[in-house]
């Protein structure tokens, strides 16, 4: 199981929430397709076809955790294929 999927069951779990890099989140949004811009210390992710916008702003190195849940909540929603394996 490579870093993505390991970190895809973390966030899925619900379990680790605080405890999520700021950039390995990071990282993982741009892996699945999402198009990143900055305004300051905001990074704002949009993809095609999903309505909602993902607004993250790191708290130290970790992200915070209620947007980790969005984003749990966003990955549910729209059925990603989480089982792929791109790494």
């Amino acid at each position: 199981m490579g870093k993505r999927e390991k970190l895809l069951r973390r966030i899925l779990s619900g379990q680790s929430d605080y405890n999520i890099s700021f950039n390995e989140l990071v990282n993982l949004l741009v892996s699945l397709g999402f198009k990143m811009r900055q305004e300051g210390s905001h990074r704002i992710f949009t993809k095609d076809g999903i309505i909602e916008r993902i607004n993250l702003q790191s708290e130290g190195s970790k992200a915070k955790g209620y947007q980790v849940r969005q984003i749990r909540e966003i990955l549910t929603t729209y059925k990603f294929n989480l089982g792929r394996s791109d790494d």
